[in-house]
């Protein structure tokens, strides 16, 4: 690209000069932080402005800039050059970063009895026709539902009358206590084997009161449907342009029922990978167009029936959802 520095005279008679020689350098840091030393300079520049390649700039800043990227990756950096006058030259390079991520936030059910609820909240009853789903349990927060023993949490789905409802369970949430943008959950769970009980893990996005659903964002980490007990299903809800909702994958676990597995996902501003013991079987390329960046709370139940669970066997008395720990990382 030749690069070419013109000079005019403004209305004013001052000269108007466009910046020239745009260089750019950066060092990336060896420690695994993500910090990346940029260097930039042009003949007739006052000014820099940085493009970092992940939604992130800063404006109006010095020639020399130091910016901690949260997530490994390779990213297109753009830095333009102001002159006095205003007038900008723009250059682009490729920098690779790789970040340890370290523990923010868990809980690995160590304490015995009713879960945490300095991390932990409950949805009670039916809500509106079951949830939106047409499901079957009554929501509780009894330790008959969800309990805390031998270092795990127990999600249990129980056949009974209570107040209208055929069923009871539990919907565990840390809205309002606990909430976090871009990162890696893992959930290592074992999951129920009665046909018709539904368990999630997911997340919504802390706008859900305000913006309503799919407005929101959804992230289904996992599900399993009341029938297809081998198979988990990993979804992004969201609005789209021709008003569908929705993306996503499964992978056959066929031991879903009768081990522990790690259910994650690894949520950048430039994607949302879902995996099952880190095998990565569906990917979601992010963008400012979706509600994918922004804070988002942590779900886990077990639904009885409804749009996803199905029938429900007529013999079902009781199962349940263990959950190991959950752990995100930032």
């Amino acid at each position: 690209m030749l690069s070419v520095s013109c000079s005019k005279k403004s209305g004013s008679g001052t000269p108007v000069v466009t910046p020239s020689d745009l260089t750019i350098s950066a060092v990336v840091s060896t420690d695994s932080s993500g910090n990346v030393s940029f260097t930039a300079s042009a003949t007739n520049a006052v000014k820099y402005d940085y493009d970092f390649g992940n939604y992130i700039a800063q404006n109006d800043v010095g020639g020399n800039i130091t910016y901690k990227y949260p997530f490994s990756g390779t990213y297109t950096v753009t830095v333009t050059a102001k002159s006095a006058g205003g007038q900008t030259i723009s250059k682009t390079i490729s920098v690779s970063v790789a970040v340890a991520l370290t523990l923010a936030w868990s809980d690995e059910f160590d304490t015995p009895g009713s879960p945490d609820p300095s991390k932990w909240g409950f949805d009670i009853g039916t809500g509106s026709g079951g949830w939106g789903n047409n499901e079957l349990e009554y929501y509780t927060n009894r330790q008959a539902n969800a309990i805390v023993s031998n270092g795990t949490l127990k999600i249990i789905a129980t056949k009974e009358s209570y107040d209208g409802s055929a069923y009871t369970s539990a919907r565990m949430l840390t809205n309002n206590l606990y909430s976090f943008q871009y990162g890696r959950i893992d959930v290592r769970a074992k999951l129920p084997a009665s046909i018709g009980t539904w368990p999630a893990i997911w997340m919504l996005g802390n706008n859900f009161a305000t913006a309503g659903w799919p407005a929101c964002g959804e992230i289904d980490i996992m599900e399993q449907s009341g029938s297809a007990k081998s198979t988990i299903y990993g979804t992004l809800h969201y609005p789209t342009e021709v008003g569908q909702y929705g993306d996503g994958s499964t992978t056959p676990i066929t031991t879903a029922s009768t081990a522990f597995h790690v259910y994650s996902a690894m949520w950048t501003p430039a994607s949302i990978q879902l995996s099952v013991d880190g095998v990565v079987y569906y990917t979601l390329t992010n963008n400012l167009g979706i509600p994918f960046n922004q804070q988002f709370f942590i779900i886990l139940n077990v639904a009885m029936g409804g749009n996803f669970g199905g029938s429900v066997d007529p013999a079902f008395t009781t199962d349940q959802m263990e959950v190991d720990y959950v752990r995100v990382y930032q």
